[in-house]
């Protein structure tokens, strides 16, 4: 059975080539927003023993409950034709979350396995966003590639981080109401990509919240600190909570990491103060979320009556 929804960056320029070249760094605020949270709105979606309320659309998250059901998968198809399988857990309340990439493609199959052994598909339909685009042509190419002596540190950096992501708790930490990390102005949104003497750079997943260094950084959420480095070389200090289900927060830049690995934090506890390491142009938080390996947007998590008001 098949049912189908639609859901609704000679010492003159170094400021402005640092601006162009580090990739984690916050986009300037003088940048045209596109398409970003506060723009969508929460919806709610009804399948046999499955309620949702979320955002179906590209970067999107959706929580839901379920009753009389065993697993649901989720499939999707790329635009290289390859199909992406990924397994939803639900806890011992039937709780589950699931996330959609920034170029998620426009429908997605839930296979869905009740107790009684029946299984049944359904489509989501996921709108397509916009993210803006910054083209630079003419820098030297030095600036748009790190130098040759540091990717082996980068690389061993960046497996760590890859081992983190893979790490998947069974607590449902993501499922309660969550909160802003920090006080300030938001200076970058998710999905925003540079273009640098024409090659595409890595698209900004954070949403990035600009505040002086030293400005306190709190858990949004419950979690266990999977991750806690004070000098990564892109993204300075450094710290990952595992929120359950897959569901990863990612804070970066900061002047101060006062968590370890291994600690559990409730939501608005105290983990660091915001800082301006690594590579950036200036003192902010940058907040990313990962979904296993699907990077959302952080603002799909927090309540709409707070969305847009990091302040």
């Amino acid at each position: 059975m098949m049912a189908s929804f639609s859901l609704n960056r000679h010492a003159a320029l170094l400021p402005l080539l640092f601006l162009l070249f580090f990739a984690f760094s916050s986009l300037g605020s003088e940048l045209a927003r596109a398409q970003h949270a506060p723009e969508f709105k929460r919806e709610r979606v009804s399948l046999k023993g499955i309620d949702m309320r979320g955002y179906f659309v590209q970067g999107g998250l959706a929580i839901g409950k379920t009753k009389g059901v065993s697993s649901i998968t989720q499939e999707s198809i790329t635009k290289d034709s390859e199909t992406v399988s990924r397994q939803v857990l639900l806890d011992a309340k039937g709780r589950f979350i699931m996330g959609f990439t920034r170029d998620e493609p426009a429908r997605v199959s839930l296979t869905v396995v009740y107790e009684d052994g029946v299984f049944s598909s359904y489509d989501l339909s996921i709108k397509k966003r916009s993210y803006d685009i910054q083209r630079i042509d003419g820098l030297p190419p030095k600036q748009v590639t790190p130098p040759a002596e540091l990717l082996s540190r980068i690389r061993r950096e960046n497996s760590q981080i890859g081992a983190t992501r893979r790490l998947v708790g069974d607590w449902s930490d993501f499922a309660e109401p969550w909160i802003w990390p920090a006080r300030g102005r938001i200076s970058g949104v998710y999905g925003s990509q540079r273009i640098l003497n024409g090659k595409a750079r890595r698209p900004h997943y954070g949403t990035d919240i600009a505040a002086e260094v030293g400005t306190r950084v709190i858990a949004p959420a419950g979690g266990l600190v999977r991750l806690a480095e004070a000098d990564f070389y892109y993204s300075g200090g450094t710290i990952i909570i595992d929120h359950g289900h897959g569901l990863q927060s990612a804070f970066l830049h900061m002047s101060s990491v006062d968590v370890a690995a291994g600690d559990f934090v409730k939501r608005g506890d105290s983990i660091g103060k915001i800082g301006a390491t690594g590579r950036v142009t200036g003192a902010h938080l940058d907040w990313r979320v990962n979904w296993y390996n699907k990077r959302v947007d952080a603002q799909f998590l927090l309540p709409p009556e707070i969305i847009s008001r990091p302040q």
